[in-house]
C-alpha cells in the first residue's frame, strides 16, 4: 500500500511537472506561502515600526536642524544689524569728535591772532611813546645845545656877553621859530614845485 501510494504520488509529480512546468507544486506553493505570511508578520511587526521610528526621529532632527539653522541665521542677521549700527553710530561720533577739534583749532587759532594782534598793538603803542618821549628829549636836548650854540654865536657877533637869563631865552626862541619857519617856507616850495612839474 505504501508503494501503490509512493507510485500513485511519483506518477502525480511526474504529470505534474510535465503538465505545469513553471507552476510550483502544490506541496510548495502552500510552504512558500506559509514562509512568507511569517516572514510578512515579522517584517510588519518588527521591522516597520523600527522603520518609521527612526524616519521620525530623522524627520524631527532635519527639521530640528532646519529651525536652529533659521534661528542662527536670524541671530547672525541680528548681530549684523547691531554690527552696522554700531559701525555707523561710531563713524557718526568719529565725524562729531573731528567737527569738535576743528572748530576748537579755529577759536585756538582766532585767540592767539587777538592775542598776538592786542600785544602787536601794545608794543607798537609802547614804541610810539617811546619815540615821542625820545623824540622830545632829542629836541630838548637839541634846543638847548642849539640854544647854547647860538648865544655863543651871537654873542660873538654882537660882541656883547649874552648871559642874563631871560635875554639868552628871548634869543633862542626867536632863533629857533626863524629855524622853524623856513624849514615850512622850504616845504611849501619844495611841494608847489612838484605840483607844477
Amino acid at each position: 500500500m505504501q508503494t501503490e501510494a509512493a507510485a500513485v504520488l511519483a506518477a502525480e509529480e511526474g504529470f505534474w511537472a510535465e503538465a505545469y512546468p513553471i507552476i510550483p507544486h502544490p506541496a510548495e506553493l502552500i510552504v512558500g506561502l506559509i514562509a512568507f505570511g511569517i516572514l510578512y508578520w515579522i517584517i510588519a511587526t518588527r521591522v516597520v515600526p523600527r522603520f518609521e521610528e527612526v524616519y521620525a526621529e530623522r524627520a524631527a532632527a532635519i527639521e530640528g536642524g532646519m529651525k536652529q539653522a533659521e534661528e542662527a541665521q536670524a541671530e547672525a542677521e541680528a548681530a549684523l544689524e547691531q554690527y552696522r549700527a554700531q559701525l555707523a553710530e561710531a563713524r557718526a561720533e568719529a565725524q562729531k569728535i573731528r567737527e569738535d577739534a576743528r572748530a576748537e583749532g579755529a577759536a585756538i587759532v582766532a585767540e592767539m591772532r587777538e592775542r598776538a594782534s592786542t600785544e602787536a598793538a601794545r608794543i607798537t603803542e609802547s614804541a610810539h611813546r617811546q619815540i615821542e618821549a625820545e623824540r622830545q628829549q632829542a629836541v630838548i636836548q637839541l634846543r638847548h645845545e642849539v640854544g647854547t650854540l647860538a648865544v655863543t654865536l651871537a654873542s660873538r657877533i654882537v660882541g656883547e656877553s649874552l648871559q642874563d637869563e631871560a635875554r639868552q631865552s628871548r634869543v633862542v626862541e626867536r632863533f629857533l621859530t626863524d629855524l622853524e619857519r623856513s624849514d615850512a617856507d622850504a616845504v611849501r616850495a619844495r611841494a608847489g614845485a612838484g605840483q607844477d612839474a
